[in-house]
Parts: C-alpha cells; structure tokens; sequence
C-alpha cells in the first residue's frame, strides 16, 4: 500500500504532502479542480503516465515484493522518486531506473482502470490475459505458446518463399526462353577474348597491304649499298656493325611483314569484316567481349536456377502442409488450455456480477483465421446477447467485474487499484453496486478512486477533497462531519439541503 505520497510543483499543485491508510481512498471535488492532475501524477510514479511534476514520491508499505535486482525483500518499505529537470529520471530506493523498467517492475503491484479506455474487450488483449493465466494454471502452457510461435513464423517464411515462387511461376516460361535466347544469340558468335582487336588490326593491315608491299619495293635498293657503306665505314677505321646489324634488322621486318601477307593472302576479307561487326554489336552492348561472356555465364547460371525452382516448389509445397498440420494441432491445443481459462475467468466475473446486479456473462472461444495469437477470437456475452447490443451502464458494470476479475491475477494481495470515474453516468442503484463491489475487493487491494456519485464516495475510508481557487489547487482530508457536507453538495448541489444531509448521513452509516 502508498502509506505517503509527496508532490512539488505539477500545474496547478504547488505542494502536496498525503498520508494514506489501507482501504478505499476516494478524491471527490468540482471539476476542474484538479483530480485527474493528482491521480496523474501518482501513476507516473509507476511509470503508467509521463512523470510532469518537478519532484514527486511515494512510499510503499507491505507490497510483498520481493526483488534481488534492487535488493528488496518481502516486506521491505518501498522508496520511488520521480524528479524533473531537463528529462525526468526515476529512482526506485535511489537506485536509479528507466521509466520502463519501473512499469514492469510496478506491473504486479499496480492496475489503472480508467472509463475512457473501451478497448478492455479487445479480443487479442483478452488473448494476452487467458495465455497469462493458462501459464499460472498449467507450467506446460508457456512450452506450448513458445512452439507454435516457433512454428507460426517458420510457417510464414516458408509460406512466403512458396508465394514468391507461385507469382513468378507465370512468368517462368518467358523468363527461361529469354534466357535461353540470350545465351544462344552470344554462342551463335562464339567470341574470344581479345579476338575483336586483333581482328581490327588484320583488317588495318589489309586495307594498306598495296601501299606497304610498293613502298617495301621502293625502299629496298637501300641493300644494294650496303657493301659501299660498310666499305667505306672500314676506310675511315669506324666500326660499321650497327650499320650491319641496322640493315638485317630492317630486312626482318621486310621479310616478316612480307610473310603474314602471305598467310593472309587465303583470309576472305570479307569474312573478317562480317566477324568484326558481329564482334563489334558485342562490344556495343555490353563494353567488351569479357563482360559478355560474364553476361552469357550469368544466364546460364539463372537458367539452371530455373529448373531448381520446380524442385524448389515441391520441396515447400510438402513443407507448408507439414508445418501446416503440425500448427494446427499447436493452435488446437492453445485453444483448449484458453478454453478452460476461459470458465475460470467466466466464474470470477459471474461472481462480481451478482453484486453488480448483473448475471450470465459468457466467455465465448470463437474460432477465426490463423494469424500469429492462434485460431481464437474471445467474444462476451452477457443474457444471450453480444456487447454492442447492451446499455452504457451494464457495459461499464460488466468492464468493473471483468477488471477486477483479471486485478486478481495480475497483481499480488496487498496490491493498488486505481479507478478514474469508474462510476460515471450511471444511476444510484449502479454506482451502489459498484461501491459495494469496490469495498469488497479493500480486503486484498489499497483502492484510489475519483467520483462524482455519492454512493461510492460514502465508502471511503479516506476522502479527500480537491478544490480550485485563484487557479491554485488544493487538497483536504475531510472528517467525517466534513464527508457528509461533501456527498450532500454532490446530491443538492452547493445548496446543501436537509434532505441531502439525511441522505448523506444515511448512506456513510449504511456502508459502514
């Protein structure tokens, strides 16, 4: 339980110092005053809200929390600090933490039922809680839920590879003849590498072999004298070997040219021309006849993988159905162990019903589509007819007992409630029974509430008045004098009759 409470400097609050005891504590005040602010302001020191005050703490009494990481055994007084400055930080027993570490370490200690939140028969939550309570009620349970999960995203990913494969099973066909098309166009050529130069020189050399073979001719008398030169080199005593060796250099590459004319002499020049602009389509579109034949290896490579694709698809297709079945018998199960949830979770809310003058609530297991929760849609049902079909004030009745059915396992004994205008918009004979379902559950729980009905504010055992004045809020503990003016104004008005007074009276002495 919060045995004190302390808050500087949130909105309107400037200062706030509280003491509380176990049972229900009841914040009743005009609107605007400022309840919500405070109620605020204490869960962010469970990190459910966003910490807004500049300094804020509470100190916990006999939570029965017991927690090696910050050193706190059962019974332990609890410290938690919330200061604002640049960024708000967290200390549980000055040890700091995050906000969210806080949330979970609070999360078996602490519940928030608020009105405005509608989305507590959201099947998937629903789902959430009946696994949470499957696993207290069966230790195979949390095995159970981890392999279809495990089987549940294998089968996805398998069935998805197998759906990639079926959408391009269309386009198979085109894809292996384009292929098979591209492959063939470049062996129809046949290149080699470095062949298309050399080509282009064999073709420069053919287009000046006339010119070269006259000029060679020409040239040629220059051997004639080489016995003049050489002789008249040895009359000046000089060294006549490089003119030699000059003149038999020039004559091999005479003769050398003169023999690859030859060789060509049977090349069709039209041929290599032909060759050359097959070859030169090749460099045009893929910048050389290496990357061509990289090109052509690649297709031959996605061609054989084509082929894999129809081994492929049999293999998954025998994998989607044996995963399938194996899932189906995982979700099967799931749904049996939800079921049985379902009954206890169906008894605990019957049993608040009775004093919310309400009866026959059903927890439905439907079935639905697989999806990753499994094949199970929980639907309520209260007297033979669905949710959407019943009043604002049932609905609001059935929400209290099905929270405080789950408040019973999610949270230990001696755990906080917090209940913001849980009461709103129903009539006296609810808000009543919503009180007396209320005061019942201050034996296992310390119970904060905001009202504006007179019949749950007659049950506090603590009440506290917020009111509002210079844009300065301010909070009271009220007496049991000061408690009967406050529920007579909420009955009368700020015109407090006698009549209210009585009744006031009455209903305080009433739920004593």
């Amino acid at each position: 339980m919060i045995s004190r409470f302390y808050l500087e400097n949130y909105l309107s609050f400037s200062k706030v110092d509280l003491e509380f005891n176990k049972g229900l504590i009841v914040f009743t005040g005009p609107s605007g005053a400022g309840k919500s602010i405070l109620m605020d302001s204490l869960l962010a020191l469970f990190g459910i809200k966003e910490g807004k005050a500049s300094l804020s703490e509470v100190v916990l009494e006999e939570t029965n929390i017991a927690n090696e990481l910050f050193d706190i055994k059962a019974k332990d007084d609890i410290y938690i600090k919330e200061i604002k400055k640049d960024k708000t930080r967290y200390f549980l027993n000055n040890q700091s933490l995050s906000k969210k570490n806080l949330k979970d370490f609070s999360s078996s200690l602490v519940k928030h039922i608020h009105v405005k939140d509608n989305s507590d028969f959201e099947s998937d939550k629903l789902i959430t809680f009946l696994d949470f309570l499957s696993q207290s009620e069966n230790k195979n349970f949390k095995k159970l839920e981890a392999s279809f999960s495990e089987k549940y995203i294998e089968f996805q990913a398998v069935k998805k590879e197998l759906n990639k494969i079926l959408q391009d099973e269309s386009k198979l066909e085109e894809l292996k003849e384009f292929a098979k098309y591209e492959i063939e166009k470049i062996d129809a050529i046949s290149p080699k590498i470095n062949e298309y130069d050399e080509l282009k020189e064999i073709r420069k050399t053919l287009s000046k072999k006339d010119k070269i073979e006259d000029a060679i001719n020409e040239s040629k008398a220059i051997f004639s004298f080489t016995s003049k030169v050489s002789k008249t080199l040895n009359l000046m005593e000089k060294d006549s070997s490089f003119f030699d060796e000059a003149l038999n250099e020039l004559n091999n590459i005479y003769e050398g040219f003169t023999d690859s004319l030859f060789e060509l002499e049977d090349m069709d020049i039209e041929e290599v021309l032909n060759r050359i602009e097959l070859l030169s389509s090749l460099e045009k579109r893929f910048g050389s006849i290496a990357l061509a034949l990289e090109y052509k290896k690649k297709k031959e490579e996605e061609l054989d993988s084509y082929d894999n694709i129809i081994f492929s698809k049999s293999q998954l297709e025998k994998k989607v159905l044996v995963l399938n079945d194996e899932i189906n018998v995982l979700s099967n199960n799931l749904s049996s162990e939800r079921k049985k949830s379902a009954k206890i979770l169906e008894k605990k809310i019957n049993h608040y019903l009775k004093y919310l003058y309400l009866s026959n609530a059903q927890v439905v297991i439907e079935e639905k589509t697989l999806d990753e929760t499994g094949i199970d849609k929980v639907v309520f049902i209260l007297n033979n007819v669905k949710l959407d079909t019943i009043s604002s004030g049932e609905f609001n009745r059935l929400r209290l007992a099905l929270l405080t059915s789950m408040s019973e396992y999610e949270i230990n004994d001696n755990g906080i409630l917090f209940l913001d205008e849980i009461d709103a918009n129903l009539s006296g004979k609810e808000s009543a029974a919503i009180a007396t379902v209320l005061k019942k559950l201050t034996q296992k729980y310390q119970i904060f509430a905001i009202s504006h009905q007179p019949q749950l504010t007659a049950c506090a055992s603590q009440h506290f008045f917020v009111d509002k004045k210079n844009n300065k809020s301010s909070i009271t503990e009220l007496s049991k004098g000061e408690q009967e003016n406050e529920i007579a104004r909420m009955i009368s008005g700020e015109k407090i009759t006698s009549e209210a007074l009585v009744f006031a009276k009455d209903l305080i002495q009433a739920s004593s």
